[in-house]
């Protein structure tokens, strides 16, 4: 699976094979796949050597909410007929183990752990059944939401933008049946969430479809694909995971804002 890693003040992207526990170092832009293709340098490096960042560093997080059927029923809402899209900004995007930062504006902060589509070429006006080919992988993420500005403001984006409020990783799996992965959100080590990607209104092809016919999609890009029932509050000081079949787990913790 490839990661993104910094060493000895370099980011890098490599291939972690974590039952052997090491990293094989890429060289080269993983997303120029026209020329300067990446290579596999030969050279392998510890697991504990590096330092995992965020999989992909996006110039924009695109969210669909209400996409899983058993979601929309406990919430008690009518399945969307075409896909509900807000915008995460790069800013918020951290790594695993990075907190999420609790900020002091909110009083009510909840979690929603996601499947995320890492986009591998420039997509605008993709067709679903050529979706695929615009698509890097998948990866875990956690869609952070201070639901009391939420539901305040009456639109989305104060509430989902705060800096932390989206993890993404451990790492990008290029091939996962992403129609068929169960995901799992843990907190304090108990199960909160627990779904399967077939419980989603519209699918991975028909988001990719839906996001680029609004807006281009630039390499790097994330389609977060929606979230199953189970969402609820976080506290400072929980640890917080996100476990999907073929990909991994993510892991981070929540932290109070400190003073600047």
């Amino acid at each position: 699976m490839i990661i993104r890693y910094e060493r000895n003040g370099k980011i890098k992207h490599g291939w972690m094979v974590e039952d052997e526990n090491k990293v094989r170092v890429i060289e080269g832009d993983i997303y120029k796949v026209q020329s300067a293709k990446p290579i596999m340098t030969g050279l392998e490096l510890p697991l504990g050597d590096v330092n995992l960042l965020a999989p992909s560093a996006p110039s924009k997080v695109v969210c669909i909410g209400v996409n899983y059927r058993d979601h929309a029923e406990e919430m008690g809402f009518e399945l969307p007929v075409e896909p509900l899209m807000f915008l995460k900004p790069s800013t918020t995007v951290v790594g695993p183990e990075e907190p999420i930062v609790y900020p002091k504006l909110t009083e009510n902060l909840h979690y929603e752990g996601e499947l995320a589509v890492i986009i591998k070429k420039e997509a605008k006006r993709v067709k679903a059944a050529d979706a695929e080919e615009y698509i890097l992988g998948f990866t875990c993420a956690i869609d952070v939401t201070a639901r009391d500005l939420q539901m305040k403001d009456g639109q989305w984006t104060r509430g989902k933008s705060f800096d932390t409020f989206c993890p993404l990783g451990p790492a990008i799996a290029a091939k996962v049946d992403y129609q068929n992965l169960r995901i799992v959100t843990r907190v304090n080590g108990e199960i909160r969430q627990d779904s399967n990607t077939n419980q989603m209104v519209f699918t991975v092809p028909q988001l990719v479809e839906a996001v680029s016919a609004v807006m281009t999609l630039l390499p790097g890009d994330v389609i977060l694909t929606g979230t199953p029932p189970g969402v609820g509050a976080l506290q400072v000081g929980d640890e917080i995971s996100v476990t999907i079949e073929g990909i991994g787990t993510l892991r981070t913790r929540v932290e109070a804002e400190t003073e600047a």
